[in-house]
């Protein structure tokens, strides 16, 4: 068999090969360049901040950058999951702002193993990125058609467990928690999260009334139990229902 057509032969399967490679191939992910541009936007923020009580952990910014906020909107809200801005998703909630999300959970500092409380659960956004650290999450939800959602896009964390319940009183069956994030705002510090506070934890949590801009705080309690509170910024979070 002469040379060339053995050549020919071989470039013919090698098109065939590649040409079936693509049809096999996944497509490009649509949000790909979107989500990059979310983390560019918080990283120079970010890199302004530094020094701050605001300057988001960089480990956080690389969580958000695999969490598919996508997947925990609803359909009609996916064109702008990426936007740094809080979307509706149904019963009067939304989920958070990333760089809020982000700015929460760099406050909390969860750390691998460590138990972590959320109150408001929403979509389940805020929770997969605490899951993300690697602490055991426990988050709850008011609303139940929430709860239930959240609950299914949660399934892949096997260290997130879910409650539908009145979050105003913590969950004392797995408490004390080193870290508490709560995505609702409360008039006040719900004596029951303190309670369930470990010495030496940490709570974040919005304080104000829902007719004005609350008050994102920072809750640390030492190693004696006293307790002291810092106001980081100004924010705007729907109200958290329950409690007496």
């Amino acid at each position: 068999m002469a040379l060339g057509g053995v050549a020919h032969r071989c470039a013919m399967a090698a098109a065939v090969f590649f040409a079936m490679e693509a049809a096999f191939a996944q497509p490009a992910d649509p949000y790909a360049a979107p989500r990059a541009a979310l983390i560019a936007e918080l990283r120079e923020q970010s890199r302004a901040d530094a020094g701050t009580a605001t300057r988001i952990d960089p480990a956080v910014l690389r969580i958000l950058a695999r969490v598919p906020r996508h997947e925990y909107v609803p359909a009609s809200e996916r064109r702008d999951a990426y936007e740094n801005r809080p979307l509706g998703i149904g019963y009067g909630q939304t989920i958070s702002q990333p760089y809020i999300v982000a700015l929460m959970t760099t406050l909390a500092q969860p750390r691998a193993g460590q138990a972590v409380l959320e109150i408001g659960t929403g979509s389940g956004y805020q929770a997969a990125v605490l899951a993300e650290t690697g602490a055991k999450v426990h988050t709850i939800e008011i609303v139940a058609p929430l709860a239930t959602q959240a609950a299914q896009r949660l399934r892949r964390y096997p260290n997130v467990t879910t409650r539908t319940a009145d979050g105003y009183y913590g969950w004392k069956e797995h408490a004390p928690f080193d870290a508490i994030v709560v995505t609702a705002a409360a008039s006040s510090i719900p004596p029951p999260l303190v309670e369930q506070l470990k010495p030496g934890g940490r709570m974040v949590i919005p304080v104000g009334s829902s007719f004005f801009t609350q008050t994102l705080l920072l809750v640390e309690k030492d190693e004696r139990a006293r307790v002291r509170t810092r106001q980081i910024l100004p924010v705007r979070f729907v109200p958290l229902t329950g409690g007496p």
